[in-house]
């Protein structure tokens, strides 16, 4: 019984193993793909005036919706809620 034990807790191991470095690579493949967004490599073209418009839009509009988030929570917090 106790081999079999060992197997069991050794399998248990193993997956925990591979259930981790699958987070962790799906971590890392999300956040490579908003870091190319935000950086416009999925943008058409190979006109440099499009690309930088297309990065500044996208930085423009993180911008304008953590001033938003910013505004509820405070108008919420003056307010009462």
């Amino acid at each position: 019984m106790s081999r079999d034990e060992d197997r069991q807790a050794e399998s248990r191991r193993i997956i925990g193993r591979v259930g981790a470095e699958s987070e962790a690579s799906m971590a890392r493949r999300a956040a490579d793909r908003v870091a190319g967004h935000m950086a416009g490599r999925d943008a058409e073209g190979g006109d440099r005036i499009e690309l930088w418009g297309t990065r500044i839009g996208r930085w423009l509009g993180v911008a304008l919706l953590v001033y938003v988030v910013w505004w509820l929570i405070d108008f919420m917090a003056k307010n009462g809620g």
